[in-house]
C-alpha cells in the first residue's frame, strides 16, 4: 500500500539518508527496510509499508496484481 490521495504528509521516501518510512502511518526504520515490509513503485517513486499496514491493507495489495500472479 502507499500513501493515501492527499493525505500524507509521509511519501514513504527517506525523510534523512539511510531512512525508510512507511508511506501509510509514517513509521520510520533506520537502514534498509526490514524483510516484513512491502515495497511498490509508483509514478517512478519507490515507497514502503510497514508489516502492520501491510497486513491490514493485504486485500487491496493482492487486488493489484495482474492476473499472471495467480
Amino acid at each position: 500500500m502507499t500513501s493515501l490521495p492527499g493525505g500524507s504528509d509521509h511519501d514513504g521516501s527517506a525523510d534523512e539518508p539511510g531512512q525508510v518510512v512507511c508511506a501509510r502511518c509514517g513509521a520510520p526504520v533506520a537502514g534498509p527496510p526490514p524483510a516484513t515490509w512491502t515495497c511498490s513503485v509508483e509514478d517512478g517513486v519507490r515507497q514502503y509499508c510497514c508489516d502492520v499496514c501491510s497486513r491490514e491493507n493485504l486485500r487491496a495489495i493482492e487486488g493489484r496484481l495482474d492476473s499472471s500472479w495467480w
